[in-house]
């Protein structure tokens, strides 16, 4: 039952797994939902279980795909909402960019953690005038479950700002700014939404229907690969033959 319901799952994961590291879906909050997602008990995986496996390749080509199509994304600054600007002008929001100050914007899967450098560019008009600034960011991603929506959703938490060759007093002012705009225009990015995965199938023969919802969620990061596991509870239902 679990590889039946993994196989119908897929499709449904790599549609929304394509917002992990576009930026979209869910808006920017401060809020913290649910749970972090725990590893799986020492008894191994419980019955009911399907498990999906997305590999850290997959992301970065995500990505790549991303930089290489479509526009880089950007975030504000401050309060002002991300407008075009022209040459010149100063925008007061950051790019994420494929690469520069001596790395790459990616996924990792290092020692059962999720982390992301972000490589940015941006300026900030501040009452000194335009700032403009390049640099990296060193960010961690936390996965975690809502029981009441059976949603999961990431967090990322930026831990460190690296801007290139900028003087103190500047970065003061432009670090505080990078790491809430991460924070608070990424977060939370929905990954996974139970209701819509939950399964409510007909089944002619027994003239009754199949009803599987998402009871729990745990993860654990091994191997190059990030490993879904959802549990399902199941039953049975009388057909709803009710008129449209």
């Amino acid at each position: 039952m679990g590889k039946v319901l993994a196989g119908a799952l897929l499709g449904f994961i790599l549609g929304v797994a394509l917002t992990f590291y576009f930026f979209v879906g869910v808006p920017g909050s401060n809020s913290v939902y649910g749970e972090p997602i725990k590893p799986l008990d020492a008894s191994g995986v419980p019955p009911g279980t399907a498990q999906i496996v997305l590999r850290q390749d997959f992301f970065n080509n995500i990505l790549q795909t991303i930089f290489r199509d479509m526009n880089d994304p950007a975030f504000p600054l401050g309060s002002t909402p991300v407008q075009p600007v022209a040459d010149g002008q100063c925008g007061s929001q950051i790019n994420i960019l494929p690469e520069g100050s001596g790395t790459q914007s990616g996924v990792r899967f290092v020692n059962g953690s999720i982390v992301a450098p972000l490589v940015f560019s941006g300026s900030y008009s501040s009452p000194f005038g335009c700032l403009r600034f390049t640099g990296w960011a060193s960010t961690k991603f936390e996965l975690r479950y809502d029981a009441a929506s059976q949603s999961v959703v990431g967090q990322i938490n930026v831990e460190t700002v690296n801007l290139d060759g900028v003087n103190p007093v500047v970065s003061g002012i432009v670090t505080p700014l990078v790491q809430s705009s991460l924070n608070t225009s990424v977060n939370p990015i929905q990954i996974l939404n139970g209701k819509q995965i939950a399964v409510n199938l007909p089944i002619a023969a027994t003239n009754a229907k199949l009803k599987a919802d998402v009871s729990d969620v745990r993860a654990d990061v091994k191997e190059d690969a990030l490993n879904l596991y959802v549990t399902y509870t199941f039953s049975g239902a009388p057909l709803d033959r009710s008129p449209l």
